[in-house]
């Protein structure tokens, strides 16, 4: 009864179609009955023609009166003619008469004659009921006369066929009158034949359809694959329901409407490529996503009729929404480095401007400038990503993503002193239009390199590919994290980190190199401070080496400045100055001008140096401990310094007896002790270009300090940070 009642509501629904879609012109010619003064005269044309009509009806009944009276006259006139004949000759009737008797009585001719009066009269079901009940009664008689009604049965029941065919194919046909149509061919088994006719007249009428949408593609660029994809679908739909009710399920009929519910989806998805916005636009990207997202809900809804059509709506979707994703990209790429200037109503979160112009510099607004507009394309681009196309096709934006933030990196480096490791990117020499020169800027840098990759860019992402996000559509409920989701994300997020690095660690390499280097390029770090010493000498016993002294105050001196530009940021303060310390040993560990000085033979070693650059290493790495960021790699980086440097001086037979390594540590630990007790009546320590100058004296071993470390406040600025809070993937070993 419900489907009944659906099919007779999907019959009234096309019928109202068709009434709205013919309005206008039933409108013109019902203004057409009026002439100038405005009197209608439609009332009198309807009584004309009723008039006319019945005139008509009494003639053809005259006529047939006229011409029934006639063939019996001539029947009587014939018939009393040969009697007459009969009588008087004595010879048989006139064969005409029995021939004219015999086919006035012939049934089988009543019958043709019948159905010829009905298919003129276009009474296709009295027809076809006709001819069922007709052929039931046909005998399988192979005479001749047999042969010929055969023949002119055959001749009507085709004659009948293309009436129905063309009703079936008659544009503005009901849905009624299409479906009795297809019910007579189907009893006339014509099955195969009628269903095409059903698709084709679905097929035609979904193209007008479609041709009245197109020209208002234009108004709506982001949102026109949303209608189309309904009136497609919508069509798709509604035939292959009406194909299970007029044909069952056959599987020959409905692999035949799969068949054409692929041919239209393929019309679709080219129908969206060719007005759709140009790909590099951002309203394309959207329209991409939406025709995404309405399409495969649609396809979720064939399924419970038993159409399966996602797979190859994605296989045809995925090259397009590709090749928009990368040209907007592309577009995205050029737009962060066009110009760095924003306008200042970029609609970000409020949450995002705070935390970006945290870092502002009162020499420099262009550096804020560029992480804001960085973040808003991105935020942009994933502003269009519908939660069906983060499914499908996450693992195609996230990468790109990486891509953009990783030249955004490469832009950075170029803002920062030094040479770049690749100077291929000679693009970028010139759009970065602000150098930053002093520590602060630098540290600014790395400060909103770091927030965007640790905070604000997986905070965007999250928010988007979050299984519950707030905008959720009904319906997508199956869309839930898994193992392949988290995955991409923790890879993506690895590439991120990846690209910081990059930045960090040119800015540790040139800020060590600064360090190392005098102005004339003279090293400041060389084996000769490790050839001198005769024993006499005490401060090499209980201090380090000026240059690692240097490197102490310079560690405190960027300590000092980055708890006031990397404010909230320790994770940060800790990585970097880590990483200085562990780009300073590394330099060392590789400079093959150093060790070669020692594995000279003809310059003289004494046991005194081998104790200098040990002392060196382990207060390099007390500088580690005490700061509290990770000092593993520190150390073990220190020990294979010293590990080669003991294997250099027993080579060349240099004896030497070595305190125990306790020794060691306690007087690293006193050295920066003496240290910050000296740093105490001076800010910053002063590097000149052919020597160090620590506070403006030479710390001796007669000051007075304490050997235990936990008393010292002057050196809180270092690193403030807890280690609990620092969670670098880099830097995995922690110790205090």
């Amino acid at each position: 009864g419900i489907r009944k009642l659906c099919c007779e509501l999907l019959d009234l629904k096309d019928a109202v179609e068709n009434l709205c879609g013919n309005r206008r012109t039933k409108y013109l010619a019902f203004l057409s009955k009026f002439d100038c003064n405005g009197n209608c005269r439609m009332s009198e044309e309807v009584v004309e023609m009723e008039h006319e009509l019945v005139e008509l009806r009494k003639h053809i009944s005259s006529q047939g009166i006229i011409v029934q009276d006639l063939m019996t006259g001539v029947c009587r006139e014939l018939e009393e003619s040969n009697q007459e004949n009969a009588d008087t000759n004595d010879t048989p009737l006139d064969p005409k008469v029995d021939d004219v008797q015999e086919e006035m009585d012939d049934p089988k001719k009543k019958f043709l004659e019948k159905i010829d009066v009905l298919l003129a009269e276009h009474k296709v079901e009295e027809a076809l009921e006709a001819l069922e009940a007709e052929e039931k009664n046909f005998s399988g008689d192979s005479s001749t006369e047999s042969s010929s009604y055969k023949s002119s049965f055959l001749e009507r029941k085709a004659m009948l066929e293309d009436q129905l065919t063309g009703i079936a194919e008659l544009p503005a046909v009901s849905a009624n009158e299409l479906k009795k149509a297809l019910s007579g061919l189907i009893k006339l088994g014509k099955g195969p034949s009628a269903q095409l006719l059903l698709l084709k007249s679905r097929g035609s009428r979904l193209q007008k359809n479609i041709e009245v949408f197109l020209p208002s593609c234009s108004i709506c660029p982001k949102t026109f694959p949303a209608a189309l994809s309904r009136l497609v679908f919508s069509m798709i739909s509604l035939t292959t329901r009406e194909s299970g009710l007029i044909f069952g399920d056959n599987p020959v009929y409905t692999n035949r409407v799969v068949q054409w519910a692929e041919w239209e989806i393929e019309f679709f998805v080219r129908l969206v490529k060719e007005n759709a916005p140009p790909s590099e636009t951002i309203s394309a990207l959207r329209a991409a996503s939406i025709c995404v997202q309405d399409s495969l809900n649609y396809c979720l809804l064939l399924e419970s009729q038993g159409l399966k059509l996602s797979k190859l709506l994605l296989v045809l979707l995925r090259p397009y929404l590709e090749e928009v994703l990368e040209l907007n990209f592309r577009r995205a790429r050029k737009a962060v480095f066009d110009s760095m200037e924003v306008d200042e109503n970029l609609p970000l979160s409020p949450h995002f401007v705070s935390a970006v112009s945290a870092f502002a510099t009162s020499s420099n607004s262009l550096l804020v400038d560029s992480g804001m507009k960085f973040l808003y394309i991105i935020s942009d681009i994933l502003e269009q990503l519908t939660p069906l196309v983060v499914s499908h096709f996450g693992g195609n934006v996230l990468p790109r993503i990486s891509q953009l933030f990783d030249k955004y990196m490469d832009a950075l480096i170029r803002a920062l002193p030094g040479p770049s490791d690749d100077d291929s990117l000679t693009e970028l020499k010139e759009t970065i239009p602000f150098r930053a020169e002093t520590d602060s800027e630098q540290l600014a840098i790395l400060g909103i390199a770091f927030t965007i990759m640790d905070e604000l860019l997986p905070s965007m992402v999250v928010k988007i590919w979050s299984p519950k996000n707030e905008n959720q559509e009904p319906g997508n409920e199956n869309i839930v994290p898994n193992a392949s989701t988290t995955t991409e994300l923790k890879d993506w997020r690895r590439q991120l980190q990846y690209s910081f690095d990059k930045l960090r660690d040119h800015f540790c390499r040139q800020y060590v190199l600064s360090f190392i280097y005098s102005i004339e390029g003279k090293t400041r770090l060389n084996a000769q401070i490790y050839l001198g010493g005769d024993g006499e000498d005490s401060q090499w016993d209980t201090l380090p080496s000026l240059p690692f002294q240097a490197l102490f105050a310079k560690l405190q001196q960027l300590a000092t400045v980055a708890g006031d530009v990397l404010l909230g940021k320790e994770k940060l303060q800790k990585i970097l100055l880590a990483r200085l310390t562990e780009t300073v040993l590394m330099w060392l560990s590789n400079e093959q001008d150093f060790w070669g000085v020692f594995e000279d033979k003809s310059t003289p070693l004494q046991p005194l140096g081998l104790q200098q650059l040990i002392l060196d290493m382990h207060f390099t790495v007390e500088i580690a401990r005490f700061a509290g960021y990770p000092s593993r790699h520190v150390h073990q980086i220190a020990s294979a310094i010293t590990a080669r440097a003991i294997r250099t001086f027993t080579a060349r037979d240099v004896e030497s007896a070595l305190p125990v390594d306790e020794w060691f540590v306690e007087t690293a630990k006193s050295a920066i002790n003496k240290l910050l007790m000296g740093a105490s009546g001076s800010d910053t320590s002063e590097i000149d270009d052919d020597h160090i100058i620590l506070h403006d004296e030479i710390i001796s071993d007669s000051d007075d300090t304490a050997s235990s470390l936990s008393s010292v406040e002057s050196f809180e600025s270092f690193a403030s940070a807890s280690m609990a809070e620092l969670e670098s993937p880099t830097f995995t070993d922690q110790e205090s």
